[in-house]
């Protein structure tokens, strides 16, 4: 007999626990509204690793005039290898855009839409370099 008033105490405070979450709001749904509002925001982004490395980032970079030859404002992004140097840079800008995938060793490959014509250039790791023009 006390084993069947046992089971029946459990099943009851059971069903006590189960009708309060159910009659309460769903926390994640609470959660998400409260998120959907939450923006990140700032000048760059980097993505370290545990021994804080920048192994990716997002930057910002204002105008510039180098040597005479004025590079227009834009936002970079580079994925970064183990040795610290860019593999990928993807560049959008006032006057176009530009994707590279570089190998220290190897060459690299740029792939370029600008205002004043787009180009393919590929550098070997010989120091041949290509480009290729429309």
């Amino acid at each position: 007999m006390k084993i069947q008033r046992i089971a029946v105490t459990v099943t009851i405070i059971n069903l006590l626990i189960m009708v309060i979450l159910l009659t309460k709001r769903n926390p994640a749904e609470a959660q998400k509204d409260h998120n959907r509002l939450q923006v990140l925001r700032g000048n760059g982004l980097e993505i370290t690793d545990d021994h804080g490395r920048t192994k990716a980032s997002i930057t910002f970079h204002d105008a510039v005039i180098k040597d005479g030859v004025t590079y227009p404002a834009g936002v970079l992004f580079r994925l970064i290898n183990t040795k610290g140097q860019p593999s990928v840079k993807i560049d959008a800008s006032e006057d176009g855009g530009a994707l590279s995938f570089n190998n220290e060793s190897q060459g690299y490959i740029q792939l370029a839409a600008k205002e004043n014509g787009g180009f393919l250039k590929i550098k070997d790791a010989d120091g041949k370099e290509q480009v290729i023009k429309p």
